[in-house]
């Protein structure tokens, strides 16, 4: 008998990919999603394979999947400012009722559970290079409060249930992540430039684009969360690649590579956006044997061959799709 996993939010980026790495390991994996900022077409390929089946149905609501499950991974929740400012009562509740509700899941099928959770939970952060050991800097009231205080929750209640009732979980803190699959406009730094650059537009730059990211290729995020879920660690772990740019040079390397002769125009900086991202991932090394492989050069090629070619309609949508039916 295959082992069997729950993917939530496997009709996004990070979930699609999560879904090809276990089907690739010889799992039998259930994908999960409502589909707010997933796309089937993400999992498309998988339909005809008989060790995949998908739910379309949100995790906010009561949740139950036949038979033995083995693993959850919980990935459900909008992830970019452009997403969960829209929707930002829905993130909210993925991240409290949609957790619990897995949490609940999991212990009733004897299941070890995964939540993903993120470098957001530091804020802007007030320690750097970002250790697990740090608390945070957040705004809870702040416009990414929504975001940053549902993953906040979601880390308490979950270690709540592996103290309280010998739960096996897992926590990975993911830093940016990117790779194919991406939606173009879905307000994130790397897919707003390369969109930019495809359209004929110039690179938007927030504030004086001194504030750092570091940027991991899915392929390595993937394998670091494999390897936790695989692993006796609870405690939270990040993964991510230390290797840490301003968005200025970003946005410059990002000319070179699209050889786009627009500029770059500088905006004011959104209210509380984190001035650092880099993560310490000494953990990751020494409790997983991970570390990333894919160089950024590598990776933003990769990346951008991706959404090269993608069609026209996609190059230039604006809005992933209509949210109206979903905030309440």
């Amino acid at each position: 008998m295959k082992k069997k996993v729950l993917i939530t939010g496997a009709a996004g980026f990070l979930g699609s990919h999560l879904c090809d790495r276990f089907i690739k390991e010889g799992f039998y994996v259930i994908g999960m999603d409502n589909l707010i900022t997933g796309s089937m077409d993400n999992i498309e390929h998988l339909m005809p394979n008989k060790d995949f089946e998908f739910y379309h149905h949100d995790v906010s609501n009561f949740v139950h999947v036949p038979g033995e499950l083995d693993y959850i991974l919980h990935f459900a929740s909008p992830a970019s400012p452009i997403d969960y400012l829209k929707i930002p009562i829905q993130t909210l509740k993925v991240g409290s009722l949609g957790t619990h509700n897995l949490l609940g899941l999991a212990r009733a099928k004897g299941s070890r559970m995964l939540i993903a959770s993120t470098s957001e939970v530091y804020g802007d952060p007030l320690v750097h290079p970002q250790t697990e050991e740090y608390y945070g800097n957040v705004n809870p009231i702040g416009p990414r409060g929504v975001y940053d205080e549902a993953k906040r929750f979601q880390e308490a209640v979950t270690m709540a249930y592996h103290t309280y009732h010998g739960l096996e979980t897992r926590i990975v803190r993911i830093f940016n992540t990117y790779g194919p699959r991406m939606r173009l406009n879905d307000g994130r730094v790397l897919p707003a430039f390369i969109g930019q650059a495809l359209r004929g537009e110039d690179l938007t730059v927030f504030g004086d684009g001194s504030q750092t990211r570091s940027f991991c290729y899915v392929d390595d995020q993937v394998d670091g969360i494999f390897r936790l879920l695989m692993s006796d660690y609870a405690y939270p772990v990040n993964i991510g690649n230390p290797d840490e740019i301003t968005i200025a040079q970003f946005a410059e390397e990002i000319i070179k590579l699209t050889g786009t002769t627009q500029k770059v125009i500088y905006k004011d900086l959104p209210k509380d956006d984190p001035m650092q991202r880099q993560p310490n991932i000494t953990k990751a090394k020494d409790i997983l044997g991970w570390e990333p492989k894919v160089s950024r050069q590598e990776g933003l090629k990769i990346t951008y061959e991706y959404f090269k070619s993608l069609p026209e309609e996609k190059l230039f949508q604006k809005e992933h799709k209509d949210f109206k039916g979903y905030i309440k």
